[in-house]
């Protein structure tokens, strides 16, 4: 057995799951400080089932602790952002598109040094450790615990990275470090500003790790536990101390992989109907097809992988209000007050909720409080819903053959049995907890994205070192090898460098070996 928990913005959704069968679901209110609702969540588990918590083989959790600090600027260390470039790069400094706010949060340090290399591995300038121990003496003194190293074409080789963590941390020993070419992709600014991200948000990492290891071990849980990426694989507790960025965007993720678990599709779109978002992602052999482009978090430009999906604020918590204009539906959500706001639950605001009770589509609170509300507002905020939701479906199809929906989430019921251009619409059991249920049946995954220079005949032979290394890492971080399967190769021509050279994606995944869990590294 092992327990899937998803935290989104209004619910705290828990799965109890043996095999491919769940044996207890429970849903409890978001709390603000998200621990307490996780452990009200475990405890619902155990009265819908009774288990011995030492049967617990994994515990698996999807949570939003961590975008939540950086879209509040709440929990921030101060971070020190060390650029090796020079004499290149001074065009533009470290943090030169970050709002304002943002960066006062976390102290805007940046230091440029000399170093980085070229698309093929020739350095630009040579590490000057001098300086970079005058750059450590200034952290030091500024008070800055938490420092992120980007270098120039840092995927091609991340020697001076590696390097220049060792002369910072030998001045100042217990400075956080985060590497861009383990986080970022191809593109300086954007890689720089995922690691600097994930350098802000080190020390609360540590904070909830131990946070969340506290509130399984009062239920007397002492299973690995794990937490949900972004590209629908596991990382081990000591992994996301390190890189909690990673998490962001887990929740989509997990409602995608639980309805493609749920409905046995591997190909077609989501629609994942929160208590304050829509979701709507497109899965691809069984995952969420991947962002192309740059992906903004709180006004910052990043490039570390994230699903696509397109969100837009209308979920069973959202306010509805008739202004001059029209019919308004969001963006603006009571969250996880439903149970104090909602009209159903005796409050004063009008919600999608209480909407989706006076139509009969739900059984929640008290019908009797909305029995009297304008029947044509009801069938035009369902028909206003169900635009939105089929317009957002229209953006994220590639081809205009009509195709399968899976509908998941808690606001679900909000969604008609037909949409326009919809082939089959398929609301599967359970499907009000997708997200845990995704959390819980996610796998290892292990990805190799680099540049590499491709030889004349030898491309077949670059790709398969490609694919064996995703397999390996994947293994190392805890997949059974027999399980694992590649799932993406892509290899993207770069014409605008020489030496034909290529940039090769390959991701392989495989099933959590639970008796030889890791206990530190990628999962």
């Amino acid at each position: 057995m092992h327990i899937g928990i998803d935290v989104g913005g209004t619910n705290t959704d828990a799965v109890l799951v043996e095999g491919r069968s769940v044996l207890a679901e429970c849903k409890t209110t978001t709390t603000a400080d998200v621990t307490t609702g996780i452990i009200k969540a475990v405890s619902g588990l155990q009265a819908g089932h009774s288990f011995d918590p030492v049967a617990i083989s994994a515990v698996m959790i999807g949570t939003t602790h961590f975008v939540n600090a950086v879209v509040e600027g709440r929990g921030l260390a101060q971070t020190a952002a060390v650029r090796l470039g020079l004499p290149a790069t001074k065009a533009l400094p470290p943090f030169v598109d970050w709002p304002q706010r943002l960066r006062q949060v976390i102290g805007g340090h940046s230091y440029l040094c000399h170093g980085g290399h070229e698309y093929d591995g020739r350095v630009i300038s040579p590490l000057d450790e001098d300086e970079l121990r005058g750059v450590a003496r200034d952290i030091a003194a500024r008070g800055v615990r938490s420092v992120a190293i980007s270098s120039v074409f840092s995927l091609v080789n991340g020697d001076f990275e590696r390097q220049a963590a060792e002369i910072l941390t030998a001045e100042v020993p217990d400075l956080f470090v985060s590497f861009s070419h383990e986080i970022g992709r191809l593109g300086l600014l954007e890689r720089e500003n995922a690691t600097i991200i994930n350098a802000a948000l080190r020390e609360l990492a540590e904070q909830i790790a131990d946070g969340l290891t506290d509130s399984l071990t009062a239920h007397g849980i002492a299973a690995p536990l794990y937490l949900s990426q972004n590209d629908g694989t596991l990382m081990d507790l000591e992994y996301a101390r390190c890189y909690p960025v990673a998490t962001f965007s887990s929740g989509p993720t997990n409602s995608m992989r639980g309805g493609a678990f749920l409905s046995g599709l591997d190909d077609c779109a989501v629609i994942d109907v929160g208590g304050t978002t829509t979701d709507v992602g497109m899965l691809t052999n069984g995952f969420p097809r991947e962002a192309s482009s740059e992906v903004l978090i709180s006004g910052v430009r990043t490039n570390f992988r994230m699903p696509d999906v397109l969100s837009v604020g209308l979920g069973g918590g959202s306010v509805v209000r008739e202004t001059p204009n029209g019919l308004e539906v969001g963006p603006d959500s009571v969250g996880f007050r439903l149970g104090e706001q909602a009209l159903v639950f005796g409050g004063d605001t009008l919600t999608a909720t209480d909407i989706a009770v006076a139509a009969g589509l739900a059984d929640i609170g008290d019908a009797a409080l909305v029995k009297n509300l304008d029947r044509t507002l009801v069938s035009s905020v369902l028909d206003h819903v169900c635009d939105q939701i089929a317009t957002h479906v229209d953006r994220m199809r590639t081809c205009p053959a009509p195709l399968p929906v899976v509908l998941v989430g808690g606001g679900s019921v909000l969604v008609p049995d037909e949409i326009e251009g919809v082939k089959d619409m398929i609301r599967p059991e359970h499907h009000a907890f997708a997200n845990a249920i995704g959390a819980a049946i996610a796998q290892v995954g292990g990805e190799v994205d680099r540049v590499f220079t491709i030889e004349q005949n030898r491309r077949d032979e670059v790709l398969d070192a490609a694919r064996q290394e995703a397999v390996d890492k994947a293994v190392a971080a805890g997949a059974k090898a027999g399980s694992v399967r590649i799932v993406e190769v892509e290899e993207i021509p770069l014409a605008y460098l020489p030496g034909n050279a290529s940039r090769v994606r390959a991701r392989a995944v495989g099933d959590l070996v639970l008796e030889e869990a890791p206990r530190r590294g990628r999962a």
